[in-house]
Order: C-alpha cells, then structure tokens, then sequence
C-alpha cells in the first residue's frame, strides 16, 4: 500500500543530469505516478532513452510515456552544449530493459489528472507537455494540488534574462503561468511554485559533493558521481572564473519544494511569461512592485535553499538507490 504522507508527482522531463537525479529524488520521497518526457535538453528520443535508463538504474515500478518532440511555436532548441549528445555524458550506463509505456504523453497527464486525487505536476523540462495538456483540457489546472517547475527566474541562461526551459517554449510557459493567474476567470487554486536560477544557482555540485557522491558504495552513485564530473566541467568552462564552484543542480529543487518545503524560503508573486520581445521572449517577469495597484500574486517563487540540507536529502535518496 503506498504511504499515505508521501505525496503523489507526475514527473515531466527532458533528462538531463539534473533531471536524473530530479527522479531519484522523487522516487525516494514520493509516490511517483508516471514519467513523461519531453524534447528539451536533447530531442525527445534521447530524453526518453534516458528516462528510461533512470526507471531501471533505480528499480522504479512506474509507467513512462513520451511526449512532444518540439515546442508549440519556437523551433526545436536543445542543450548538447550542456548535457553532451546523449543527454547523460559523463558515465556508462546500462540500456533501458523495459518499454516505453506509451507514445502520448499529453493524454497521459489529462487522463491520470482527472482520475487521481491530490496529484502534483513536476515539471523540470521546457513546459511543452504541460502546456498542451491543459490548452486541450482547461479543468486540469483545478484538478491538481500544484504544480511545482524548475524554470525562470530574474536572469537568463540563455539570454540576458530567459532561462532555457522557459526560453525553449515561452507559450508553452505562458499558458502554465496564466492558468494560476487570480485575474483570469476560473483559475486554479494553485499552487504555482517556481524554482527559478535565483535559487537553482545556489545548489552546486562543487568538487567536495561529488566526492561525497562516489564515497556512496553501489552502481547508482558512481555512475552519479560520473555525470556530475561532466556537467560541473561544462558549467565551469562557460562561466567566468570563480562564478561558479559546479554545475547548478536545478531539477532536483523542483522535487523538493514539493517534499522537503521546510528548505526553502520564499515570496509570492504575479509572475508571466514574456513571449514576443526580440530580446526578451523567454522572460519571466516578476513583480516586485510595493504599490497597492500591482497584480495578484499568481507563483510562489522559491527564493533561498538550505544547499547543505538538500544535499544531504539527495545523498539519501542516492544512497537508498544505490547497490
């Protein structure tokens, strides 16, 4: 019988080191209900392979179904500058064992939604899935407990000030943020939780936790430690020195805001997503106005993590994995 404290994620990605361990962590600290991928990091045949290769590697009994393979509007953009080709450079891992469940992962979140109860969407990928679903289906917003993202932020990683999963499908990201948005009728309750590079950027794999990562005994945490190697060099190359002491590990925040809200500070706030700008498009602009006149908030925009009690809830959700 599931635990009933556990809360229930359906988890939507484009895996993506950070997206891997965004599983492990939902696996080991809530009740995953399904995995749908999404073209992101890598074209949606890579992200399926490796989502794939995460539900063996971690022995986890949930369906995976694949998704969109480009965003509504924008072209195709990936992240193989980051993430490698494969998606998952830095470590041998074993081909996936078990299939695909299911080409049509849009109807996937629209049916589990409506036939589950206190359902948590987990989008750490571009919000192409999630977008789509709830155009194609407008009671889904309300259905759910929340939805919890990685994206966004007051800067850019991709431009000046857009963050590549919102910068890869800014309408995608737009219908999301306007479904909680108290000035549109009949929007949800929310919440809306946004784990945006503000506070993504404070949760590093510096050199010391990737080698508390490989002091963890088992398959799972060497090949871990092997990814974090490739990503850290990644960032580290493309930011001036001393910016950075290793990759930001943004996925996993998105997972814990849900299960461990105690490590997080944060404000709420009417955010939306800016769609047109030719400098801007991609943004997620936040009002961090003091006049009486501003906008409701709509996002709960996650501020400030405890970097050192995360990790040490991702070790444990590694160490329970790893054999």
């Amino acid at each position: 019988m599931p635990d009933r404290d556990r809360r229930r994620l359906l988890i939507d990605c484009d895996p993506g080191h950070d997206d891997a361990v965004a599983i492990v962590a939902a696996a080991a600290f809530a009740e995953v209900v399904g995995i749908v991928t999404v073209a992101g990091n890598v074209p949606l045949d890579r992200t399926t392979h490796n989502a794939l290769v995460m539900r063996d590697l971690i022995g986890l009994d949930t369906p995976v179904h694949s998704g969109c393979s480009r965003p509504l509007v924008a072209p195709p953009r990936h992240a193989g500058f980051v993430h490698g080709e494969s998606g998952l450079d830095g470590a041998e891992l074993p081909e996936p064992t078990t299939p695909l469940d299911g080409t049509d992962g849009v109807e996937f979140i629209i049916d589990t939604c409506r036939s589950s109860e206190g359902l948590w969407l987990v989008p750490t990928g571009p919000l192409t899935n999630i977008g789509t679903a709830f155009r194609r289906a407008p009671d889904l917003p309300d259905r759910v407990a929340g939805v919890s993202l990685m994206g966004g932020g007051s800067f850019g990683n991709r431009s000046a000030i857009a963050e590549f999963n919102i910068w890869a499908d800014p309408e995608a990201a737009a219908i999301v943020f306007d479904a909680f948005d108290p000035s549109t009728p009949g929007s949800a309750a929310g919440p809306l939780i946004m784990a945006g590079l503000d506070v993504t950027h404070q949760f590093q794999v510096t050199p010391e936790r990737i080698e508390m990562t490989r002091a963890v005994p088992g398959q799972l945490a060497a090949a871990l430690a092997g990814l974090f190697d490739f990503f850290t060099g990644t960032y580290l190359k493309r930011h001036d020195e001393g910016a950075l002491w290793g990759a930001a590990l943004h996925d996993p925040l998105a997972v814990l805001a849900v299960t461990h809200p105690d490590l997080f500070d944060h404000v709420d706030r009417h955010v939306v997503v800016e769609t047109r700008g030719e400098h801007t498009a991609g943004m997620t602009v936040i009002d961090e106005r003091r006049l009486l006149e501003r906008s409701d908030p709509n996002c709960r925009v996650l501020t400030h993590v405890d970097a050192d009690a995360a990790f040490a809830v991702i070790l444990d959700a590694i160490t329970q994995f790893s054999t």
